[in-house]
């Protein structure tokens, strides 16, 4: 079978950098000062034993961060980069995660050492015997398993091209065994690139024989992540090779089959058996140390590297019917692993002609690569200090690997709290998306982005599915309740038919309409507003009246959001957001509008900039506060009040720059949802009832929360949304953090409470 030939064939080429990706990354958890937690694994992690994206490997201490299958590498980076995010939050502001394969410094005596507090006794009796037989020093050390499956049309498109086989699954199989013995020839090249294990910390060996450090990869060697020499399975047949670890499991030599510890490993089904009539379905690379200089463990141009490395193993001759093959690949990646880091290594000129043929590879058969990576990998046989381990050891020349490895930490520490409300990987999503993402994954709820630029996710829990659009559209509201309050006119009607206290006024469908009416409104407090629309956007306040031209402006701005306006009256007091949950009220927040305090010094326009300049403060509802603009509406606020964008305010004076309080058009955000009466959260519960909502933001103005909500005319109620923003109330300007999204979860999945 001629395979090279067969991938150059016009019918194969599209499928060629289509594939299904995983990884899994192991980490110790480690105090700010580089030392072993001493801690439990984070009891925040719900479903611990069999959490679907962050478990325990061995220790109690090590952390396994696994991703769900995916279709790209893109995809695979963001879902690494969120877990990693969630992981590091999980573990609480004192931990971080160790960037390095080797451990830090391991106890005195080994038995201090903590297996996983798994609740599985079997899981436990498993790792009790790995201690057995390897020592817990040994199952310290830490990697990236790298899964890989040649896409479905590809291998159908070469199944159809030969003759010799006839069955497909065979023909996978077959597949998946010549790349695996290649891989196990040629597998010292990702050593060299790759190895990032030059030295270990105290107490790692004990007793234990040890190489002369440094070395590329104490993890890749003989003296890394290995089964006992009395270990031996063959790759040449797939019955051969069920034979031999089936055999290995009966001698006693392995307990399990998942204790082989092959650089790579078949996979597909949970026993070896069962490839016989399932066949092999994808490939785990299992000999890849961490990337000490990557928040991830593991760069792009890695994960790239490595799609094109198989692709160029899978049209390499091999001798297939011999381990020799493999076997030779052993003695090979051991010289390589423990060559000092900064030497060229013996096999350099090989080295030169698989990243030659690989180049030559990809030109030929048309795939795509980063214009970096193969002048990266020359760079790195030219010059090995620019490989992970030479880069490594000269870093820790400077002080040591250990402080290096701290300094690495805390820099991924810094950067991953730097901003909590985001989730790296999803942060042009919208953010309370993003922080019901990051709930979800650090519960256990598996996720998949059906629509990423619509803010659509699948959420699935167990058996349990629910469907959410922008953070809390669901199920639970019909859709006549969410276009009930979208339409604020039908709103009004049915409070107001309800009994509740709302803006008396009038709906206009053109500007010439609206302008007719002017007089019946140009010498009483007013609102001009859009008619369905959210982020009080377009919205125009007028607390003593207005000029024609002012109200003619207003109206104008609110149709550039809506084919039909609302003119109402303006009601005194102050407006509050009561964020209502299934005739709960779970958080009431005070709104300040957009506002700058004057220096005597600075402009308006420099104060706003200057205020602009916090961290929290963004645009497109990617940050807990919006930036201030300085708009139409701005401007016409400003000259309400005597200014212009180039007036100096007193030094303290507040000036505001909308009237509308709305945190989306730059306003601050305060939280006193225990400062709010009773009775006035059942008035926001009851009327959220009475549009048939089971979620909503409903906005009240109240003159005076001391006074019950029962005297007459004690508050109003302006309006209600159908998807009202929670991050506001999670990460407010002053108060309370009241973690909505973790709410939403618990009302669409309530049996999280019983995990």
């Amino acid at each position: 079978m001629d395979l090279k030939s067969m991938l150059s064939n016009d019918r194969v080429k599209p499928y060629l950098l289509k594939a299904r990706y995983g990884i899994e990354k192991e980490g110790q958890r480690v105090d700010l000062s580089g030392n072993l937690a001493k801690t439990d694994h984070p009891t925040s992690l719900s479903i611990q034993d069999e959490h679907p994206y962050i478990q325990r490997d061995f220790a109690e201490t090590q952390m396994e961060l696994i991703t769900p299958v995916l279709d790209t590498l893109d995809e695979l980076f963001n879902y690494l980069s969120g877990i990693h995010d969630v992981a590091h939050r999980s573990m609480g502001e004192h931990e971080m995660l160790w960037p390095l394969s080797m451990p830090p410094a391991l106890p005195e005596k080994e038995e201090d050492i903590v297996i996983a507090k798994l609740k599985n006794p079997e899981n436990v009796l498993y790792r009790r015997s790995l201690s057995n037989s390897y020592g817990r020093r040994k199952q310290m050390i830490c990697g990236i398993h790298f899964n890989f499956e040649f896409d479905d049309q590809l291998l159908r498109a070469l199944f159809e091209l030969q003759s010799e086989i006839t069955d497909y699954r065979q023909f996978k199989t077959e597949i998946y065994l010549k790349l695996t013995r290649n891989y196990l020839h040629y597998r010292w090249l990702v050593t060299y690139f790759y190895g990032a294990s030059p030295t270990s910390e105290q107490n790692f060996y004990g007793c234990n024989d040890k190489p002369n450090e440094p070395v590329r990869s104490i993890r890749s060697s003989r003296f890394g992540y290995t089964n006992h020499d009395d270990v031996s399975v063959s790759f040449s047949t797939i019955q051969k090779h069920i034979e031999d670890l089936t055999s290995m499991v009966n001698k006693g030599l392995l307990v399990e089959e998942k204790e082989f510890y092959s650089a790579i490993r078949l996979r597909g089904s949970n026993h070896v058996a069962d490839f016989v009539n399932q066949g092999v379905r994808y490939v785990e690379l299992r000999n890849i140390d961490l990337n000490p200089f990557e928040t991830n463990g593991i760069s792009y141009e890695q994960a790239e590297f490595l799609h094109m490395f198989l692709l160029y193993l899978l049209s390499k001759d091999e001798d297939p019917q011999s381990d020799e093959w493999g076997n030779k690949g052993n003695e090979y990646n051991d010289i390589v692993a423990l060559e000092h880091p900064l030497t060229h290594t013996q096999f350099e000129a090989e080295a030169y002609k698989l990243v030659e043929g690989m180049e030559k590879l990809s030109k030929e058969l048309d795939v795509p690569v980063s214009e970096s990576l193969f002048s990266n990998l020359r760079d790195m046989l030219a010059d090995p200090s620019k490989t992970l381990a030479g880069r490594l050891y000269t870093e820790s020349q400077k002080s040591s690997q250990s402080q290096v490895a701290v300094e690495l930490a805390k820099k991924n520490y810094t950067k991953l709290w730097k901003k909590p409300y985001e989730l790296t990987g999803f942060t042009d999503m919208e953010l309370s998306t993003q922080i019901l993402l990051q709930d979800a994954i650090q519960q256990g709820i598996q996720i998949e982005i059906l629509d990423r630029q619509d803010q659509f996710l699948k959420l699935t829990l167990h058996d349990h599915v629910e469907f959410v659009k922008n953070g809390n559209m669901t199920s639970k509201d019909t859709y006549v309740s969410t276009l009930i309050m979208e339409n604020k006119t039908v709103t009004k009607k049915i409070l107001h038919q309800e009994g509740y206290r709302v803006p008396l006024g009038d709906e206009f469908n053109s500007i010439e309409a609206a302008l007719r009416a002017y007089k019946l409104f140009a010498k009483t407090p007013f609102v001009v507003k859009p008619k369905t629309t959210n982020y009080g956007l377009g919205i125009s306040i007028f607390k003593d009246g207005a000029s024609y031209e002012d109200y003619e402006q207003a109206t104008k701005i609110a149709f550039d959001e809506d084919s039909s306006i609302l003119v109402e009256e303006f009601l005194n007091g102050t407006e509050y957001r009561f964020f209502v949950l299934h005739d709960k009220v779970l958080a009431v927040m005070l709104r300040v509008p957009a506002n700058i305090t004057g220096d005597g010094k600075h402009t308006i326009k420099e104060l706003v900039t200057e205020k602009n300049r916090d961290p929290l403060r963004g645009t497109d509802h990617r940050t807990p506060l919006e930036l201030i603009q300085l708009g139409e509406l701005e401007v016409l606020m400003l000259k309400g009040q005597g200014y212009q964008l180039d007036s100096i305010p007193k030094d303290g004076e507040i000036v505001y720059l909308r009237e509308n309080s709305n945190v989306s058009t730059g306003g601050d955000s305060i939280d006193v949802t225990d400062q709010i009466s009773e009775d006035y959260k059942k008035i926001a519960v009851d009327a959220v009832a009475a549009l048939g909502a089971k979620i909503s933001g409903i906005d009240l103005i109240i003159e005076d929360i001391d006074i019950p909500a029962a005297t007459p005319g004690a508050y109003g109620i302006i309006e209600a949304n159908f998807n009202p923003s929670m991050y506001m109330h999670i990460y407010p300007y002053k108060g309370k953090s009241r973690r909505l999204t973790m709410e939403i979860l618990y009302y669409l999945f309530p049996e999280l409470k019983q995990l």
